[in-house]
């Protein structure tokens, strides 16, 4: 759910960015229920004779705003959720079965579809003003997005396909996908990851029938705005629609990790939703947020075109259940090929119980980097891109080490660290020094930094 997911990242590369023209071919799948296939990935960059990404089989015009990188764009169409027997796949299957079990339409069909297909291509509109997001809010940055131009961009959450489900006439829906965001990199971030969204809107008559002398009951009013509930939502409709969206989700965490399992709710405060929430499991001993969910913005709900209607909507990351359910450690994981790491999830059945067996550990090589910021503006996610750009996965985590300022020039000195760790082989020095060799080159080059190596 975009207004319950933290936004973070981005950059203004222009040599790093495509600037040749790259071709991707493949059409998107869009799903009704369960079905979609993946979309194949195929990337070719011709010689640098047009200003135009072709992706997915249409093509983009690219501007001051264009930074997705090569590296980004060869993950498009890999589609991990629906690789069979992948663990993103499993636990979205997991997900899909318990909702196709226990919550049943009229005739007794499943009462929500599945759209797992639907292309990570999506407009601005779609990612941010179909959602309410303010025009001057922090998460559309081009330091936290990836952008195609000023008008498309890959998808910063599965929330962007809210409005248009909605305005199809879906009440009940999930869509899983992969998501792009430029972010932080360590053990548990990673610039694409996948995500399920998960909306559900109630008439008068579904939310109040089984509430007893419910009949004068409404589910709008001319009231105030709190942090409790929107201006035209009626005390009693917000909070049966907060009681419904927690009880389905406790029973989906319950269904997923089995009986036992400590749920908590942290209230939160978002401008654009009223009221908000994150869940917390204790697995293991310790709590971890696992989604974010609140009561859907009437607004959104309105211009949707289901004016008469009130609803929830719900978050949840794929790796994230997937790294507790299976003790899976590093979320470069779920990329890798390694017949060592993907048979360990093939089962006889999507529910078989797995735990992660690690691979052989290999030793960690770390180099450092320092630098002096140029007088314009630096975004640390431009660094942070840059270094997934040339290192790929070998790069297991970057940390800020210093932060330093000339008393006397003020010029402002960074110091990185970055762990270089390949999961299924040891890396040597030499490909190492190579490797960091070409971060130091391009931080200058791109960046503009003056390099204190």
């Amino acid at each position: 759910m975009a207004m319950l997911w933290k936004f973070m990242r981005v950059a203004k590369y222009s040599k790093t960015a495509l600037s040749s023209k790259v071709k991707v071919r493949g059409v998107p799948t869009h799903s009704r229920h369960s079905s979609s296939k993946s979309v194949p990935s195929d990337f070719g960059a011709s010689a640098p004779c047009s200003n135009t990404l072709e992706l997915l089989g249409k093509s983009y015009p690219q501007d001051d705003y264009s930074n997705v990188t090569e590296k980004i764009l060869s993950k498009v169409g890999k589609n991990l959720h629906n690789r069979k027997h992948h663990p993103l796949w499993l636990i979205k299957e997991q997900v899909k079965e318990h909702f196709y079990k226990h919550y049943l339409g009229r005739r007794g069909t499943p009462l929500f579809s599945v759209y797992d297909g639907l292309s990570p291509v999506v407009t601005v509109q779609q990612n941010f003003d179909s959602l309410l997001i303010p025009q001057n809010h922090a998460s559309r940055r081009k330091e936290d997005n990836y952008y195609l131009n000023r008008d498309h961009m890959l998808r910063a959450h599965t929330s962007a396909h809210q409005w248009d489900l909605i305005h199809s006439g879906l009440d009940a829906f999930l869509a899983v996908g992969d998501v792009y965001r430029r972010d932080t990199i360590d053990s548990t971030h990673y610039p694409v990851f996948h995500q399920m969204e998960g909306v559900r809107l109630f008439s008068c008559h579904e939310l109040f029938s089984s509430i007893k002398d419910g009949e004068g009951l409404q589910l709008f009013e001319q009231g105030h705005r709190t942090a409790y509930k929107q201006e035209c939502h009626t005390m009693e409709a917000v909070r049966l629609v907060e009681f419904n969206l927690k009880q389905v989700l406790t029973k989906l965490m319950t269904h997923i990790f089995g009986d036992g399992l400590q749920v908590r709710w942290v209230d939160c405060y978002f401008p654009f939703t009223h009221p908000s929430f994150e869940m917390e499991i204790n697995f293991q001993g310790e709590w971890m947020e696992v989604l974010g969910c609140g009561v859907m913005e009437q607004q959104l709900v309105n211009s949707a075109g289901a004016q008469d209607k009130i609803g929830w909507a719900f978050g949840l990351g794929l790796e994230r259940l997937a790294m507790i359910l299976y003790d899976i450690p590093d979320i470069r994981l779920f990329w890798s090929e390694d017949e060592r790491f993907l048979k360990q999830f093939i089962g006889p059945h999507i529910w078989q119980k797995v735990k992660f067996q690690p691979l052989s550990r290999y030793p960690p090589l770390i180099n450092d980097i320092s630098f002096w910021l140029p007088s314009e503006t630096y975004s640390q996610n431009d660094f942070y891109d840059l270094v997934r750009t040339i290192g790929g996965d070998l790069i297991e985590k970057v940390v800020l080490l210093d932060e330093f300022a000339h008393p006397k020039t003020k010029k402002v000195s960074h110091c990185y660290r970055i762990i270089y760790r390949h999961p299924e082989r040891t890396l040597t020095q030499d490909e190492v020094h190579r490797i960091h060799h070409a971060i130091e080159e391009s931080a200058v080059r791109e960046l503009g930094v003056e390099g204190r190596f």
